[in-house]
């Protein structure tokens, strides 16, 4: 198993970029289905957090993330500096998410 950094830094700590090897990237796109609308709706009603909902964000986030560090790894990346998440809708009920971030070379200072 690889090791890589992952930062939503722009520098590592005691590390010097050496060479930028591009865009490492991983999406997912996740759906809604009608037991959570409908649990949804009914929490709609009286307030609180929709945890099925949370559960499906969580779920899509990390699936986003290993699918960007798989990328970089590909690129042979030691870090991936500058990490951002990104959501958007893609049809109605449907959303991507994404990240990305820079994927780079490191040599100690």
């Amino acid at each position: 198993m690889t090791e890589i950094i992952v930062t939503t830094t722009s520098e590592v700590p005691g590390m010097k970029v050496v060479e930028i090897l591009g865009i490492a990237k991983g999406s997912t796109v996740r759906a809604r289905n009608v037991g959570r609308d409908f649990g949804a709706s009914l929490k709609n009603l009286i307030g609180g957090e929709i945890k099925t909902y949370t559960s499906m964000a969580s779920d899509a986030r990390d699936e986003s993330y290993n699918r960007m560090v798989n990328d970089a790894i590909e690129q042979g990346a030691d870090a991936i500096v500058g990490v951002k998440f990104v959501t958007s809708m893609i049809l109605q009920g449907a959303s991507e998410m994404l990240a990305y971030g820079t994927a780079v070379k490191l040599n100690k200072k």
